[in-house]
Parts: C-alpha cells; structure tokens; sequence
C-alpha cells in the first residue's frame, strides 16, 4: 500500500514536472529552436557582416525610414483604435437598424490583405479612376492642374489602406470585452445617473484597455509586415528598406542589419501584448454570468441612422471597396483561369500553403499536448520561444531563413562533391522549403493556440480515466485524444492554409526563380501597373480569405 502512494505521488510530480515525459520536452525544444534559428541567424549576420554599409545606412536609409515606419504604426494605431472600438461599442452596447448584420460584417476586411487593398484603392483613387473621373464631370475640370486631389500614394495613403483591414483585431478584442462586462457595467452606472458618454469614456473604456492594448499590438505587428502595400504607396519604411538593401543595392549584411533594428521594435511590441494579456486574464475573472441578460441602449431618431453609417463605413472602406473593383476586373479576366501562368502559381500556392499547414500543426500539436501532460518551467518556456515568431515580419524572417539554409545547402555540396564527385546543387534555398520554412516560423504560433485551446475544452480526467483502465499514454493519446482533437486540428490546418497563402513579404525575397505563388503574382502584375491583369489571382485569395472569417462572423452570430 505504501508503495503504490509513493508511486502514485512520484507519477503525480513526474507529471506536474514534465520529467515523466523526456521525450516530449526534447520535440518542444525542437520545435522552439526551428522559429529561434533564423533569429540567430539574422543577429549573426548583421554581426559579421562588417560595417562597411553601416555609415550608408545611418545617414541615408535607416533615420528616415525610421521615422516613417513610426508614423505610419502611429497613425494607423490611432485610426484604427477609433474605429474598432467605436464600433465595438455600438454593436455591443445599443440597438439600431442592420445592429445584427453589421456586427459580423464587420469582421469582413480581415479576408483582404493589405496589398490587395492598396491595388484597389489605387485604381479607384488614381487620376483615371471613377473618383476623380466623377469629379472632372462634375465640375468641368479637364486636366489634374486644374484641381486639387490628395494622393493616395503618400502616407496619408498608407494609413487609410491599413486602417481600412486592420481595425478588426481591435473591434474583435473590444467587442468580447464589452459584451463580457462592458453591458453590466453599463447597466449599474446608467441606474446611478450617468450618461451614455460619461458610461464609456469612465466605465467601458478603461475595462476594455487590456483588449486594446492587445489589438494594437496585433495592428502595429501587421503595419511591420507589410511590404506589398508600402511599396505600392510609396511609403519607405523599415521593412521595405531591407527589401530594397538586400535585392537592389546586394547587401544581405546592411538588410541584416536594419531587421535587427526590427527586432527590437518587435520586441517591445511583444512585450506589451503579453503585459496587456495578462491583464485581460485577471480582469476576466471579475466577469458575471448575467451579462449577456444586460440590455441594450435603444437609439431613435438620427441616432440610431448615424449609428448604422458609423458602422457600414469600415465594412464598405475595408471589404466592398477592394472587393467590388477587383470582383470587377476578374469578372473581364475569367479566361484567365486556364492560363498555364495562373493554374502554376495556383498549384503553388496549394503546395506551400499545405505543406506549410502541415508542419505547422505537427509542430503546434507537439508543444500543445507538451503543456498539457508534461507541464515544465522547460516546455513553458519553449512554448513562449516559438510563439516569437509570429510578431517577425516575413523580411526579416526571409533574410534568417536563407543564411542557415543556404550554409546548408554548401554543406551538402561540398560533401558530394568530395566523397562522389557530384553537384547536388540548391536543395532548400532553390525550392520552395525556404518559403515553408519562413512561414512555419511565422504562423507556428496560429497552430499552437487553436491546438491549446481545444485540449483545454477537453478535461483531464479523459486521461486519467483512460490510464486507470489500462491505456498508455501514446494509446491515450491516439484513441481518445486525437479523435476529439479533430476539429481542433482542422480549424487550426485551414488557419494556417489561408494564411500562408495570402503571406507576401516572406514570400517574395525567397521563391526561387520562375515559382510564383498567387501573391506573388498579384503582385509582379500590380508592380507592372496591370492591377486588371491580377484582379483573377488576387479573388482567388479574397474567396480563401474569407472561409475564416465567414466561421468568425457565424460564432459572433450566436452570441448576443
């Protein structure tokens, strides 16, 4: 009897420890070390590479592109902070005309990436398009001298375009809070006497920061990425500068060391987003059963109209406008879908994105089911190790991707060459693995919290009734958990499919030559000043884009 209390205790610390699962903590480690890899590398680079662009940099690329690269996140932050959470606001806490509609709809920009958006606010906004064409007939004007027009490649631009896709990671975040305790809140204050007004600028919105802190930090990381955008806009910031030192001017060591200046704006970001999670965690716990019974504000008069304009601008900026003008073209350009050009970067797109879906969620699984069977300071920390690579912009991740690989790929070479006299040439970096590397990396992060969040619906007396009747572990495992797990891992596939489909940045610095991708045909097209030529490719991407989202805006619909 003793003995079998002592063995149940030292099972108990074995699990609590993780020491009873070796093996485990070795595939966390590992999966921890393929996403810090390329970060070492890029340190390493930018550390050996010598100094000898360094002075270019500091005096002609890094100052300016610093400051715009700041002014953009500002602005965009800004914009999009009051966007979302009014938004959020008026779809949680009052009642109006399409209230129900709008609350999913406005999810919808986040099936558009940003270069799309760029391109089609581009035509709808240059001297030929239907804006300014509308404008010339109004008024008789017959040249772009006789009037003034702001240009939407500018900064002014770039934020527009940005905030148009981007608001919806804050009014997400927002728009749980405030239904968690936003409403009951509301509701106590309001029989206090307060106001509307004095409600959400003293009440609602100081519960909500966490949730917009979180937001924030996800729209500056997205504002860091981007490069299709940015350069279509003419906006140089830090990400298109290391574009551009590494294709055009040929130096990866002055790239490598602009993305190390990267890094610690990533750093900070990441940071703050864990700071504000962790008091989201403990402001959740205060949250009450009966919020979701709080009423809701009825708006009459002009109230309730102006309410349902605030909230259809964004969908109609951020999803009918890019929509409607690429829809349009591709409509004009159906004969495309049999083009060779179209069907290979299609089939591309497929290849990457699935072999991408797989790893990811291999490597996510792994380090899900790690944190809940052998829970270790060792696993926690390989868990927040490999959730760093999604705040790192794709160029970044381009630039420490290629050097391991590519010092591999000699490696290998000059084996054969000595031992069998043969050339195996560019195995990694002369293929696609490069592009499913990067975005392993990139959206490894995606896969692990879908996965972890679907093992923490199921209890853990699944597994110890399971052990109790005789099952081991990997038994367990492969027939009670994995089956249960089913939805969770297909959610978190299709995730990451998407996702590296609609993944440029990355993309564009690592394909080898002649093997485009549907974003990378968008955007050879787009850089070419052929948007119509695109506009097939670039729906296809929308359509994908919008399977999430749809399965977001369905799961909001079921809530109040």
């Amino acid at each position: 009897m003793q003995s079998t209390s002592q063995s149940l205790k030292r099972r108990r610390t074995g699990a609590k420890t993780g020491l009873s699962h070796p093996l485990l903590a070795v595939w966390a480690g590992g999966a921890s070390l393929i996403v810090l890899m390329p970060i070492l590398a890029i340190a390493w680079l930018a550390i050996s590479g010598g100094g000898a662009d360094w002075p270019h940099l500091m005096q002609n690329v890094i100052p300016r592109a610093t400051i715009r690269t700041v002014l953009l996140i500002g602005l965009t932050g800004a914009t999009t902070a009051v966007v979302g959470i009014l938004t959020a606001w008026l779809v949680a806490s009052c009642e109006f005309p399409l209230r129900r509609f709008l609350s999913a709809a406005l999810v919808l920009p986040l099936a558009i990436p940003a270069y799309l958006a760029a391109y089609a606010f581009g035509e709808l906004f240059t001297f030929t398009g239907p804006v300014q064409g509308a404008i010339r007939v109004l008024f008789g004007f017959k040249t772009s001298r006789d009037y003034w027009f702001p240009d939407i490649r500018s900064l002014g631009g770039a934020v527009l375009v940005l905030s148009s896709v981007l608001y919806p990671y804050i009014y997400l975040a927002c728009r749980s809070m405030f239904l968690m305790q936003g409403r009951a809140a509301a509701d106590v204050a309001r029989t206090l006497g307060a106001g509307p007004l004095k409600v959400f600028f003293r009440i609602q919105i100081p519960m909500a920061r966490p949730a917009i802190m979180i937001g924030l930090t996800l729209v500056a990381m997205e504002t860091l990425n981007d490069i299709g955008a940015v350069e279509f806009l003419g906006v140089q910031t830090l990400t298109f500068s290391i574009f551009d030192t590494w294709l055009n001017r040929g130096s990866l060591a002055g790239a490598a060391q602009i993305a190390c200046i990267m890094l610690v704006f990533v750093i900070g970001l990441m940071m703050i987003e864990r700071a504000a999670r962790r008091r989201q965690r403990f402001s959740s716990q205060k949250t009450t059963s009966a919020v979701h019974d709080a009423s809701r504000l009825s708006l009459s008069g002009w109230k309730k109209w102006a309410a349902t304009i605030v909230c259809l601008l964004p969908v109609l900026s951020g999803f009918a406008v890019p929509f409607l003008i690429l829809g349009n073209y591709a409509l004009k350009r159906l004969d495309q879908f049999i083009e060779p050009r179209l069907l290979n970067a299609l089939f591309h797109s497929i290849l990457v994105s699935g072999a991408t879906a797989l790893v990811t969620v291999l490597l996510g699984f792994v380090l899900a089911y790690a944190a809940r069977t052998g829970r270790s300071r060792f696993t926690d920390t390989a868990g927040r190790l490999a959730s760093f690579g999604y705040g790192v912009p794709g160029t970044v991740l381009a630039i420490g991707v290629l050097f391991p690989l590519a010092a591999l790929d000699n490696w290998v070479d000059a084996g054969f060459r000595s031992a069998f006299g043969i050339s195996t040439g560019l195995l990694m970096t002369g293929t696609g693995f490069a592009i499913i590397y990067a975005c392993t990396v990139r959206f490894l992060t995606m896969a692990e919290g879908t996965l972890e969040a679907g093992f923490q619906k199921l209890s853990p007396h699944l597994d110890m009734a399971a052990r109790a009747l005789g099952r081991t572990g990997g038994q367990t495992l492969r027939t009670v958990l994995l089956p249960m797990m089913r939805p969770a891992v297909l959610t978190a596939a299709l995730l990451v499919f998407i996702e590296t489909m609609k993944e440029l940045s990355a993309t564009i610095m690592l394909r080898p030559f002649n093997f485009n991708t549907l974003a990378t045909l968008v955007y050879e097209d787009a850089s070419r000043a052929k948007v119509e030529d695109a506009s097939v490719a670039a729906m296809i991407i929308v359509i994908a884009g919008m399977i999430p989202v749809i399965l977001v805006s369905r799961s909001m619909e079921r809530r109040p």
